[in-house]
């Protein structure tokens, strides 16, 4: 009960935590290269959520966003409008941006392994009870892919990234 000497409300509270993450965030330039920007911006949201899994419903969430939250909204938009997206392309780019990269984090944070030794051990339990045809294109992925040595499921982060950032780069200034 003490916290709230300082703050108002259980909201006022969230507010300023979620404000603490976002003030983590470096901000994307507005002068440089768009595409740069927007892909060091996505990997450090990343990095924030790996850090602070508790934040990922709520970054979005917030009625009275703070001056971290607001600055770094501003600062993605920025870097898209002078990087040559209109604003209809910007708000497109941002929200197809973020919910891939709070996609991603959440299927991450969620997923039942750690590292690739621990993805054969849950591979062999999901598969155990059924005939080894049964899924062949499970089977095939699981063994030719995933359970490779060195396969890290974070990886897919930025290849998902570059697919996205190519598309927006051939629908940039077209709308």
């Amino acid at each position: 009960m003490a916290l709230y000497h300082h703050f108002a409300n259980k909201d006022d509270l969230v507010d300023s935590m979620v404000d603490l993450v976002f003030g983590e965030i470096e901000l994307p330039p507005t002068g440089g290269d768009w595409r740069t920007a927007m892909r060091q911006r996505a990997i450090a949201v990343r990095d924030a959520l790996q850090r602070h899994r508790w934040a990922i419903g709520l970054m979005e969430s917030r009625r009275r966003p703070g001056p971290a939250n607001l600055r770094h909204h501003d600062a993605v938009i920025g870097s898209l409008r002078v990087g040559g997206f209109d604003i209809a392309m910007a708000a497109h780019a941002y929200s197809l941006l973020d919910s891939y990269i709070y996609g991603f984090a959440l299927t991450k944070m969620n997923l039942p392994f750690e590292t690739s030794d621990d993805v054969a051990e849950v591979a062999e339990s999901m598969l155990e009870p059924f005939p080894a045809d049964e899924y062949p294109y499970m089977v095939e992925i699981l063994t030719d892919h995933v359970m490779k040595p060195g396969y890290d499921y974070g990886e897919e982060f930025e290849y998902g990234l570059d697919l996205i950032l190519n598309g927006l780069e051939r629908v940039r200034g077209t709308a």
